[in-house]
């Protein structure tokens, strides 16, 4: 049997581990440096709660990973609590698990994300509706419109990420929505950024993707396209995110597999151009082949015993990421009405996250975990639990801050917002993640160097978002771990195709 040395236990890793060891001809290690399962897409369990780091909408135009996903958590064919409470009818299958009765479930749930800016909500994307004029009010949706025909009539070259975002919603609406939010996102003004974050963030979407989608809605027809941030149902875990993970990883050590947690990578051993063993702490792990789903400037760093470019090295060292600050707070209540005809427990508004464009506030998102699926909640008749959602670099001030500290900051954010009241928090709890979004600028200019000289190494494979410094969803990161164990399967030289997913303008862009 060939060792398989697998590095991280995100949904890249769990995926290519599980490929892997279905086939029968691999003895699979997972190396994971945390105490945890799942990568960004971890679920943590605070007193009765559960917190989604990042938020994660189970939707995908890849069948394979959608059957990925049935297999591992069919979705629920009866109504969950909160769809009893409220009497919601909803399009379940005929045959799957009861989440009443059943943990290993996943639920179908609305999607509603929303833009909080100026005190009023706003559609996510924006849509043309009459609630976004009058919120907007008619000299400056007059702005916008002529700002967007504007746009239409004369295309920046698209060299940067603010004239990606002009070209296709104008210059008004992309300085309302789009370019302070960024800037939160990446401590960098998107004029500073490639527009090749754009093109796979929000492929396909614009305001005349908009139009289209009302005229789909209003036109019957069976073959209906849907842009991936224009869905309106996805299907969710019971727990989280990080139950899917954590089943696979029951899964994987049932099929034979390792998963070693704690466990740092910290030298990649090379000789005559290929990988021989991986090396945590004192133990030494041989390797036919090993798939990296680790950070590309950590993997550059720990090869020993080949001879890197110096403009690889560099270039590599420079890659940057953002970090990521959540803050839970357990709530009596929101001051957000719920305005909406969407009903949820308590008339809470709806939104699973809502986007927060102020740049007065550092606040970049808030996830309101009762409307991802009220299992996450330990108490969802009585509380509402959220996560507000901050992005950083790890060492600077804000990340620095004490739990207290920030937890303070992140309060009196609201309050200002006129979001919650003090009085009405009843516990609060913060997480950190480290790397949790690569960035497209610095050293990203040259990852197409990185990338062929991680190539010449034939029994490695860049699998994920950090191991390929890409910012995919988690279909696109579990797509490249497919196409990974493909390609070893087939003994296939070319990686093209596991570099390629996600990039192509065509990939998986539309679904019938």
């Amino acid at each position: 049997m060939e060792k398989v040395i697998i590095i991280g236990a995100g949904p890249a890793g769990l995926t290519a581990a599980y490929e892997l060891l279905k086939n029968g001809k691999y003895e699979v290690v997972i190396l994971e440096k945390t105490d945890r399962i799942g990568g960004i897409s971890q679920t943590v369990r605070y007193k009765g709660n559960r917190m989604d780091i990042g938020g994660h909408r189970f939707f995908s135009k890849d069948e394979r990973v959608n059957q990925w996903w049935q297999e591992m958590m069919p979705t629920q064919s009866k109504p969950s609590y909160d769809d009893i409470k409220l009497g919601t009818v909803k399009n379940f299958p005929e045959v799957g698990p009861d989440p009443e009765k059943e943990d290993r479930v996943m639920l179908v749930r609305n999607r509603v994300s929303r833009i909080y800016y100026s005190k009023h909500f706003f559609d996510y994307p924006v849509s043309l509706k009459w609630s976004t004029i009058k919120n907007m009010g008619f000299i400056t949706t007059m702005k916008a419109g002529f700002s967007y025909l504007h746009s239409v009539v004369r295309k920046l070259p698209e060299d940067n990420l603010e004239n990606f975002y002009i070209n296709r919603f104008g210059r008004v609406l992309y300085g309302m929505f789009f370019e302070g939010y960024t800037e939160k996102l990446w401590g960098r003004h998107p004029r500073e950024i490639s527009a090749d974050w754009g093109s796979q963030r929000v492929k396909g979407l614009s305001i005349s993707a908009v139009i289209k989608d009302i005229f789909r809605k209003i036109i019957p027809g069976k073959n209906k396209k849907v842009e991936t941030s224009l869905i309106e149902e996805y299907i969710y875990p019971k727990f989280g995110p990080g139950q899917l993970w954590e089943t696979a990883a029951d899964e994987i050590r049932k099929m034979g597999g390792t998963i070693i947690q704690e466990s740092e990578v910290q030298k990649i051993n090379v000789e005559n151009g290929k990988i021989t063993s991986v090396v945590c702490g004192d133990t030494v792990y041989e390797a036919d082949i090993v798939m990296s789903s680790m950070p590309v400037n950590d993997l550059i760093a720990s090869i020993n015993g080949s001879e890197i470019p110096k403009k690889v090295q560099d270039a590599a060292a420079d890659l940057p990421f953002r970090d990521f600050v959540t803050v839970g707070l357990l709530l009596n209540k929101l001051n957000l009405k719920n305005e909406t005809k969407i009903k949820t427990l308590n008339n809470i508004v709806p939104d699973c996250w809502i986007y927060v464009q102020d740049t007065g506030v550092k606040l970049g998102r808030i996830q309101i975990f009762n409307n991802w699926s009220p299992y996450m909640v330990e108490k969802p008749d009585e509380n509402v639990w959220i996560g507000l959602e901050y992005f950083c670099r790890e060492g600077d001030d804000f990340w620095n801050l004490s739990d207290e500290e920030c937890i303070e900051l992140a309060i009196n954010e609201l309050v200002s917002m006129g979001v919650i009241n003090r009085e009405d928090v009843l516990d609060s709890h913060r997480e950190r993640i480290q790397k949790a979004y690569p960035a497209y600028f610095d050293g990203y200019q040259y990852m197409d160097d990185i990338i062929a000289y991680l190539n010449t190494i034939p029994n490695l494979y860049c699998i994920g978002r950090n191991g390929q410094h890409r910012y995919n969803n988690m279909d696109h990161s579990m797509a490249t771990s497919f196409e990974a164990v493909k390609n070893i399967v087939n003994h296939v030289s070319d990686k093209s195709n596991v570099w390629n997913v996600n990039t192509d303008t065509e990939y998986h862009e539309e679904k019938k």
